[in-house]
């Protein structure tokens, strides 16, 4: 089992219409992943829809409980994944990594 610092995080597009969930162990490196991606105009979910800008994200201390939180995560409705960012971030700001 991995001990390393691990992210479960949402990101949207600039009119906050998408949401796509993740899971990485570098959350500054993967959000400049999926920058990149849009740039290029890649074939992946964010670049197709242009989810660039972190709204919230979790921390965990293992690989296995942030890939377990993930799979949750996806599986929620839009309502109560809007409702669990707003707790922690009510105007939806993007946040800087």
């Amino acid at each position: 089992m991995s001990f390393k610092t691990m992210y479960v995080y949402f990101l949207t597009n600039k009119h906050k219409t998408v949401l796509y969930v993740g899971v990485t162990n570098n959350l500054e490196r993967r959000i400049a992943q999926h920058r990149e991606a849009i740039l290029k105009n890649a074939n992946t979910f964010c670049a197709k829809y242009n989810c660039g800008n972190l709204v919230y994200y979790e921390t965990f201390k293992n690989s296995l409980d942030a890939i377990s939180r993930e799979k949750e995560l996806k599986k929620w409705s839009r309502l109560k994944k809007n409702t669990l960012i707003e707790s922690d971030n009510p105007k939806w700001e993007f946040i800087d990594v």
